[in-house]
């Protein structure tokens, strides 16, 4: 159920980034990423930025924006570590 629930979290954080930043990726790219997420806000940025087929250094604002968000995401999830 852990992994069902993070795909309903990233499908969340994805909708947020569409409606507030303008980054709407297509449907297998959203797929790709809810079936393995990128473990922190940086390389998920950075993956967005990508599904999207931009450059993440170029406009650093934006890039700041769209860190923020999934940060804010990423830090209201769970732990999944089963140690």
């Amino acid at each position: 159920m852990a992994e069902h629930d993070r795909s309903d979290e990233v499908q969340r954080l994805l909708d947020d980034l569409c409606v507030n930043l303008g980054f709407c990726l297509p449907r297998e790219e959203q797929r790709r990423l809810r079936v393995s997420p990128p473990p922190d806000a940086e390389s998920f940025t950075v993956a967005v930025f990508e599904a999207e087929g931009l450059d993440p250094r170029q406009d650093k604002r934006l890039y700041r924006d769209v860190r923020d968000t999934i940060d804010q995401h990423m830090r209201r999830w769970p732990e999944t570590n089963a140690n």
